[in-house]
Parts: structure tokens; sequence; C-alpha cells
């Protein structure tokens, strides 16, 4: 039934966008490419869809099915937007000259034919906009620098050197020279620690046989240090049996300890230059709404002090929003990932970015403060759903801590 009225929504969306094709092309080979295009588009998703791995979830070229799906929607959405107000418009000015002015002007083909050329010029933005995301957008790494300041950080620690990567999503990758291209981009970081904070997979531990090696290459003075994301539980898919779902968590938290990774489960260890320390503490997934809450920040930070310097690992940056920020222990830096910028947004640097992500999540992207407690949402290494991204680039961060100096 669900797949009766989405096809049904489709057509109708579809025939209402093709109306302004035809509009501005009476070639009647280009027409019917157009709908040949349509129909083969909707029904590869559906073949993807519908055949897909109930085991492994969705796989590489199903989340192509869907992003070509995109690629062609999107920009028919924005026609059918630009048609309908114009209908809309020509509605009302028809009966006003019907009933009104009694004139019979109800149809206006010449700015009927100009409106469906603005309409198709302005969804051209969204498609090519798509296909670039999903051929060059998706791998566009760049590297975030920021330098954070604090009253309570240890002398040691002035100038040390976090680099942060988070949502690797290894069973969305189709390139490994670009991929190994990032690794070596988090390594030229030279950060003291490498931190990595959830969603190694989209499912299953399998995803990692091939890039299991060249992700145990990352190396940092301290080590790398990371913890679980939501995608990483094994929850999206079913499973022959609870063991075997337990099975498949040990197997991706063993992969992670054999490429020389920490995994903290709720639990801290301690940084030492010097003779002084920081915490580093990192909890299990904890998500508003109807995510997996396994995060114990109580457990995690047993036995440190309000007065420690803490840096925590939290995947899902709501539990900052939560919990976190008023903590009892004060926990002055957070790291978390998980919203991907959605993939999609506008950013310009330092002065404007938007997501419509940023309506589900109110830290969704960069740098946030209260009470003089900061988190930093990473924008995510790989991708999963539409396979590119948009506006938003895959990152890398790398921060650095500052003691602020008291005149």
């Amino acid at each position: 039934m669900r797949w009766f009225i989405f096809i049904v929504i489709y057509i109708i969306i579809d025939i209402y966008a093709f109306q302004a094709f035809k509009t501005l092309t009476r070639i009647h080979w280009i027409q019917y490419l157009y709908l040949v295009l349509s129909l083969l588009v909707l029904a590869n998703l559906i073949y993807h869809i519908a055949s897909m791995n109930p085991y492994k979830g969705f796989d590489l070229p199903t989340m192509f099915a869907m992003g070509f799906f995109l690629v062609l929607f999107v920009p028919k959405i924005l026609v059918v937007s630009f048609m309908l107000l114009e209908d809309i418009v020509r509605f009302i000015v028809g009966l006003y000259d019907r009933f009104i002015a009694h004139e019979n002007t109800f149809s206006m083909p010449s700015r009927r034919k100009f409106i469906s050329g603005i309409a198709l010029g302005l969804a051209a933005i969204p498609f090519l906009s798509l296909l670039y995301g999903m051929y060059k957008g998706k791998y566009r790494f760049r590297v975030l620098n920021y330098n954070l300041y604090f009253d309570d950080l240890p002398e040691a620690f002035d100038g040390y050197k976090i680099t942060q990567i988070s949502d690797i999503h290894s069973g969305s990758f189709d390139n490994h020279e670009k991929i190994a291209y990032a690794v070596d981009l988090v390594n030229r970081q030279e950060g003291d620690v490498i931190l990595f904070t959830g969603d190694l997979v989209n499912n299953i531990a399998i995803e990692m046989k091939d890039w299991q090696s060249l992700f145990s290459s990352l190396s940092a003075t301290d080590g790398v240090f990371s913890i679980l994301g939501n995608h990483d539980y094994g929850d999206y898919v079913s499973w022959e049996s609870e063991q075997a779902q337990a099975k498949n968590l040990d197997d991706l938290k063993n992969i992670q300890r054999g490429m020389g990774w920490d995994l903290l489960l709720n639990e801290h260890r301690f940084l030492e230059r010097d003779g002084q320390k920081i915490a580093l503490v990192g909890v299990e997934n904890w998500g508003a709404g109807g995510f997996k809450k396994a995060g114990d920040v109580d457990a995690a930070s047993k036995g440190l002090k309000p007065t420690d310097f803490k840096i925590l690992m939290s995947h899902d940056p709501s539990y900052w929003a939560e919990k976190i920020k008023t903590h009892p222990k004060n926990f002055q830096l957070t790291l978390s990932g998980h919203t991907h910028g959605m993939q999609f947004g506008i950013e310009i640097p330092g002065v404007f970015k938007w997501s419509p992500v940023q309506y589900r999540y109110e830290n969704w992207a960069g740098i946030y403060e209260h009470a003089q407690r900061l988190i930093n949402v990473n924008r995510g290494f790989g991708f999963l759903g539409y396979p590119g991204r948009i506006g938003i680039w895959p990152e890398i961060t790398t921060i650095h801590l500052k003691k602020r100096k008291i005149a």
C-alpha cells in the first residue's frame, strides 16, 4: 500500500513537471527520453529497495539508486512548485476576468512558456548540484581548525592538538584512492591524539573488511581513541538471533582494537604531559527520540572530580543538549558527530551556515558554547543514504587546546 501511494504521488508530480518540459520543446524523442528516464529511475529504486538484503541493510547500489532518484525528483518538485503557483495565479486572474471584468482571458500560453523556462532553469541548480555531490562532493575532504581557550586547562596541555574524525560509514565507500588520501590527510595534521566519535560502519562489521588495514595506519603520539555510534550496534538490519547481533557487535569492537584503537565503552582514560593529566571520557551512543540510549556519562566519569579537565566523546550531540552541558562534573569539551550536517546545506565560513538538519538538532555542525562548556559537532567523514554531499563537505577537525591567559 505504501508503495502504491508513493508511486501515485511520483506519477502526479512527474506528469505536472512534464507539462513544463513539453512547453519548451516539441521534439518528440526528447519528450519520450524524459518519460523513459523517469520510469527507469523509479523502477530502479523500487527494485533495489524491494530486493534489499534484510541482514545487510542499505548497500552502495541501493544508495546510488536513491541518489539518481533524487537527482531527477528534487528538480521536479521545484518545477511543480513554480507551475502550481502560476496555475493558482492564472486561476484567480481567470475568475476576475470572467466574473468581474467580463473578459475571457483565462489562458495565457506565452506567460506559461516564460514561467516554464524559469522553472526549468532553476531546477537545473539542484539537478547539477546533486550530480556534483555524488561525483565529487562526497570526497571533498576539508580540514577545519579551531583554537579553543579554557581557564582551567593544565599548563602542560597548552597547545595540545586533537584531531577528530566521525561517522566513517565504511559500507558506503567506493573509491579506495580517495579514502587513502583522506586517511593520509588525517595523519598529516600531526595531532597529539586522534579521536573517532562513532559510526564506523553502516550496519555490519564485515563492511570494514576492505578498509581495516588502511585505517590501521592512523597514528598519533598519544594514540587513537574511539566510541560507538548508533549505526555500530546493528540495530537497523534484521538478525537471525540476538546472539548473531551480539557477535556482530563483538566483531566490530575487536576490529577497532585490532586497528590499535582504544575503544571507550562508558569509561575514561588519562592523557598525561609533564606530570599533569586531562581525562578522556567516552560514552556509548545516547540519542534523543528513538535512538539507542546506551550512554552513561555518570559511569564513564566515575571517580573524576568537577575540577578535573575533561574531554567527552559522545556520538550524538543531543546527549550534550540533554545532560552534559549542565552536568555537575563540568565537562569542559565535548566532541560529537552523528548529524552529517544532513550532507546538504549552505556554508560561508565564519559568516553563515544553514541546513535542514538544524530544525532537528540544535547543535548540528561546528562549535557551540553553554556556560563556558564547549561542543564540536563534526560534519562527518563518510556519507549514508544519499551517496554524496552538497555544501556540507566531509570533515577532519583539528582542535588546539589553549590556556586562557589571565591579564
